[in-house]
């Protein structure tokens, strides 16, 4: 005989998962974004018991997203003092963006050849949509399709190997490519460089993409380099 209520266990053990896994997620979105923004400035300690009262949640999930964080390399776990924002020294930062210059040039030629035209349409769209964020002032919307952008031309390489270094070097470097437009100066070139990206995807240009690639990639690190310290 089928009992209806037999299967309710089931169904609420699934929710509750789905439930744990949705706040999870919002947490450690959340916590990277403060990251990449400053709230949490690189070097400091992150205050469970603070940030936990400011977000809504208890320890056990916070903790979890820390681990999560270590793990992307954007936090250490120290013992005694918890989750410390991760600094990096200037030559670390410069290191990191010379490695990821060199397998987005890499991407590029192989994009060109490569791509769908359907593929490159997507990256048009994700830039007219960046586009729209540097117009009304939203950086985070901004920076978070420009490295959506970054890591699209890398897949259309379809290269899993490339694609797997370059996603782990970019997590690392999110905060420091986040101030590589702070100012409105700045943030024009950036903006001005990409433009000169996708024009040369689009006509599938692979030495005028790698080029440009390159040369904004080297404008990275000149945009942030005197943000840093040893």
């Amino acid at each position: 005989m089928h009992h209806p209520m037999s299967e309710t266990p089931e169904r609420d053990t699934a929710a509750i998962k789905i439930e744990r896994h949705s706040l999870h997620d919002a947490i450690l979105n959340r916590l990277r974004d403060m990251i990449i923004e400053g709230d949490l400035p690189p070097g400091s300690r992150v205050n469970e018991g603070q940030i936990g009262s400011m977000l809504g949640v208890s320890r056990t999930p916070l903790r979890e997203a820390l681990k999560n964080l270590a793990g992307e390399g954007l936090v250490d776990l120290i013992p005694s003092r918890g989750a410390v924002v991760k600094k990096f020294a200037a030559k670390e930062v410069r290191d990191m963006l010379d490695v990821v210059r060199m397998l987005e040039e890499t991407a590029a030629r192989s994009a060109c050849e490569l791509a769908t035209t359907h593929g490159i349409s997507k990256v048009r769209a994700m830039h007219d949509e960046m586009l729209g964020c540097y117009r009304s002032g939203d950086r985070l919307g901004y920076y978070k399709l420009n490295q959506d952008i970054h890591s699209a031309i890398v897949a259309l390489a379809d290269n899993a190997a490339l694609s797997d270094v370059h996603s782990l070097l970019q997590t690392r470097l999110k905060r420091i490519r986040f101030i590589g437009h702070e100012g409105p100066e700045k943030w024009a070139k950036a903006v001005a460089e990409h433009e000169e990206m996708i024009a040369a995807l689009e006509n599938r240009d692979a030495d005028r993409l790698s080029a440009v690639i390159s040369k904004h990639l080297r404008k990275a690190w000149e945009r942030v380099k005197d943000s840093l310290n040893d």
